[in-house]
């Protein structure tokens, strides 16, 4: 299958995405009971950002004029897929395919409805699909693995796949780094950087770093009427009722809306419903802090100037080369032996 063709039919998939996929109630409802996380509003975020971001033929040319495609590989890739949020693999799915490999795909037991069905309209746009796409159980006949999970998972994939060429993702989080000039819109943007998602992905905000003397109590102002939403479901205000008793209980000093608890601690990893925040004397100290500790954070959100910075809002707004954990997983496909 040429590169051409395959541009073609991720294009293709882009649109019927927006034109049926989305507007595909039964569908989408069908995921949100699978996993009540999946809210539909959440599938269709997903999915909208999937279409616009990565099935943008324009878009997929620009991504690929930076890879040598002479070679077609046709090596079996195994994907450990995560099921944090509603397709959040589907780039990786990607970068095998257009690579010219073959994927062996392992669902998440979370995310088992959606997946399937782009994969087979996929294969109904381009018949030569039907051999490059496989699902198992259990990773076999593999020639590389591509694994995300969380630390402790990342464990296992190390004993299980270590002997095979592989990216294998660990935990990770999102950090913003403020500076007290921050208009009232970028604030609010900040806060879907925060709730997106129920805050579940490794893009989304965890943490932030803020000025000595930061007005906190107005930060949670400019949010009020805006994200209180996210208490509808069931899900996430059990998580919020959970860990506030233990706050409470802890005698832990934080800060409370009706929607979300802020405690100043200098753990870059929250729980669900909960912000952590630290205070820094100056800018360079918040930018050395973030250095350091660098191999746990995906993305910084800001305005102000720092290596591979997202704008307020942007941080679930991945583009095609935007990748999981700075590792270029084409690269990675495009240079198996």
């Amino acid at each position: 299958m040429n590169l051409h063709s395959k541009i073609k039919a991720f294009f293709e998939l882009g649109q019927w995405i927006e034109e049926d996929l989305l507007k595909n109630e039964a569908i989408l409802t069908k995921a949100y009971y699978h996993n009540r996380w999946f809210t539909v509003e959440n599938i269709k975020k997903s999915l909208q950002a999937i279409a616009h971001n990565f099935l943008n033929e324009e878009k997929i040319n620009n991504w690929l004029k930076n890879y040598n495609f002479s070679e077609e590989k046709n090596k079996n890739i195994g994907i450990v897929m995560a099921g944090n949020l509603p397709l959040v693999g589907f780039h990786d799915l990607l970068c095998v395919l257009v690579s010219g490999n073959n994927v062996v795909i392992k669902l998440s037991s979370k995310d088992t409805i959606l997946l399937p069905l782009i994969t087979d309209k996929l294969i109904e746009l381009n018949a030569e699909f039907s051999s490059k796409i496989m699902y198992a159980e259990i990773l076999k006949k593999i020639d590389a693995v591509i694994a995300t999970g969380g630390n402790n998972s990342a464990r296992y994939f190390d004993y299980y796949f270590g002997k095979y060429p592989n990216i294998i993702r660990k935990n990770r989080n999102s950090v913003a780094l403020l500076n007290g000039t921050e208009t009232k819109e970028e604030l609010i943007a900040l806060g879907e950087d925060v709730f997106s998602y129920f805050g579940m992905g490794c893009r989304n905000v965890s943490f932030l770093l803020t000025p000595k003397n930061y007005n906190i109590v107005a930060l949670l102002e400019v949010w009020e009427g805006k994200f209180n939403y996210i208490m509808d479901e069931n899900s996430y205000k059990n998580n919020y009722d959970y860990n506030r008793t233990l706050l409470l209980m802890n005698s832990t000093e934080h800060l409370a809306s009706d929607y979300v608890m802020i405690r100043k601690t200098e753990s870059i990893s929250s729980p669900i419903a909960t912000l952590h925040y630290c205070e820094y004397d100056s800018v360079e100290e918040a930018k050395a802090f973030i250095e350091s500790n660098s191999e746990h954070i995906q993305c910084v959100v800001t305005n102000e100037t720092i290596a591979n910075a997202t704008s307020f809002g942007k941080s679930q707004q991945p583009q095609l080369h935007d990748y999981a954990d700075n590792i270029d997983t084409l690269n990675f496909l495009t240079s198996l032996k």
